[in-house]
């Protein structure tokens, strides 16, 4: 009897793993799929005139490849979570700021190094709350890449580059 309801389970299992949407296999997704890795990078300190800050990113496929984690700057108080995903037919970005707010940008442009993600809507963003409104991820090499955030606050944006290198493996 247990072995007849352990295939019945395997089958209904099977059958309904068969009924998932198929993971886009598009160029820009396999591009961003390359990203998965840890990297160390620097970007500006918030006054420019301060400095680079030293930062780092952690950037896992989930949900069975269909979404990308990119958890940026673990332990500290500004990390930060950005989820990008297949939507239909659209790809999207939805960034999980330490400003407490949570922007989803779309993927409005790709080419096979660059990928830009423009500002769709958000939540727990007020009309005059600063939030994401863009980003940019440049592929320079499989063991380099760039970040632009672009920052918007009343209709001023502000764009911040980061510069990234493939971590060394442990």
């Amino acid at each position: 009897m247990r072995r007849i309801l352990a295939v019945l389970v395997t089958l209904v299992v099977a059958a309904t793993a068969q009924q998932f949407r198929a993971v886009p296999d598009t160029p820009a997704w396999k591009s961003l799929q390359t990203l998965a890795g840890k990297w160390e990078g620097t970007a500006p300190h918030g006054d420019k005139e301060m400095g680079m800050h030293k930062t780092q990113i952690d950037v896992r496929r989930t949900a069975d490849g269909s979404a990308l984690m990119l958890w940026m700057d673990a332990g500290t108080s500004h990390e930060m979570v950005t989820m990008i995903y297949p939507d239909m037919d659209e790809v999207l970005a939805t960034h999980y700021c330490s400003a407490h707010n949570q922007p989803r940008m779309k993927l409005v442009s790709a080419t096979p190094s660059r990928l830009v993600f423009e500002f769709k809507d958000g939540t727990n963003i007020g009309p005059h709350d600063g939030h994401m409104a863009g980003l940019a991820i440049v592929l320079v090499d499989a063991n380099h890449h760039d970040e632009e955030w672009t920052w918007d606050q009343d209709g001023k944006r502000d764009t911040t580059v980061f510069h990234y290198i493939r971590a060394a493996s442990n």
